[in-house]
C-alpha cells in the first residue's frame, strides 16, 4: 500500500470518527432537552378546593404544597382562597405551590390598639381571637417608647386576616460618633476626649512596649474612623 492510500485510509476513518462523534453528541442533547422537558409540568389550578383535596391534586403532579397565610373570605373553612404559581403556569417538579387558606367568613371587628403598649395590644388583640402581625419601629422623641403609634388595619374595621401590623415608638434616635485617633495621646487625655462627647472607656490593658513613652495610649477598639455608639464600649491599650 501507498503512502497516498494509507493517507487517504486514515482521512476516511477520520471522518467516520467526526461523524459518529457528531451523532453521539446530538444525541445526547436530545436526551438532555427531553429530560429537562419532562420535568417541567403545568401548576394544577386549586383555587376552591379543600386543602385535603388541593394536596391531593398538587402531590399527583409531582410538586409541593405549602400554606403561606390565611385570611377571613366567604370560602369554607380551610379552603384554597389563592394560590402561586398561577394555575397554567409552566413549573419544574417539586417546586413548592404556597396557598392561601380561607377563615371562614369574617365575624371579628378589628379592637383599637393605637396608644397601648406592645404588651397590651398583643394581649388586646388575643382576646378578639387575633394575633400580632408585622411590628416595624420608629425613633420618636416624644411618645413613650414601646408604645403602638399606628395600626393596620385600623379599629373598627372588618377583619381580612386574623393578624395586625403595627408601627411602635423606639423612642429617641440613638446617638452615634466617628471613633477619633487616640494613639500616641497620654490615657487621662484620651478619657478626657472621650468624656466629652458622653463616651466611657470600658477597658485599659496595660502592655510594655519598646519606644512607647509610659501612660500613652498605642492601641484602641473600635478603630479609627469606626462608629461609635455613645454608650461603647471603648477598650484603650496603654503603654507600661
Amino acid at each position: 500500500m501507498t503512502l497516498r492510500e494509507k493517507l487517504e485510509r486514515l482521512l476516511r476513518f477520520g471522518v467516520l470518527a467526526f461523524v459518529l462523534a457528531a451523532a453521539a453528541f446530538l444525541s445526547a442533547v436530545t436526551t438532555i432537552r427531553v429530560a429537562i422537558r419532562g420535568r417541567v409540568v403545568s401548576m394544577p389550578n386549586v383555587v376552591g378546593k379543600p386543602l385535603a383535596e388541593a394536596q391531593t391534586i398538587v402531590d399527583a403532579g409531582g410538586l409541593q404544597l405549602r400554606v403561606a397565610d390565611r385570611m377571613y373570605n366567604s370560602l369554607p373553612l380551610n379552603t384554597v382562597v389563592r394560590q402561586s404559581p398561577a394555575p397554567g403556569e409552566q413549573v419544574k417538579v417539586s417546586q413548592t405551590a404556597h396557598v392561601v387558606l380561607s377563615l371562614g367568613p369574617q365575624t371579628v371587628t378589628v379592637p383599637a390598639v393605637e396608644g397601648r403598649s406592645l404588651r397590651g395590644a398583643r394581649i388586646t388583640l388575643l382576646e378578639s381571637g387575633m394575633e400580632l402581625g408585622e411590628v416595624s419601629t420608629a425613633y420618636l422623641p416624644s411618645p413613650q417608647p414601646d408604645t403602638v403609634l399606628l395600626q393596620e388595619p385600623a379599629k373598627g374595621t372588618a377583619a381580612e386576616s386574623p393578624r395586625v401590623d403595627v408601627l411602635v415608638a423606639a423612642g429617641e434616635r440613638p446617638v452615634y460618633y466617628v471613633m477619633p485617633s487616640l494613639a500616641g495621646l497620654e490615657q487621662a487625655a484620651a478619657e478626657r476626649m472621650l468624656a466629652t462627647a458622653g463616651v466611657r472607656v470600658t477597658k485599659v490593658t496595660y502592655v510594655a512596649q519598646a519606644g512607647s513613652p509610659q501612660g500613652t495610649v498605642i492601641g484602641q477598639t473600635p478603630a479609627r474612623g469606626s462608629r461609635l455608639a455613645a454608650e461603647g464600649p471603648v477598650e484603650l491599650t496603654v503603654a507600661q
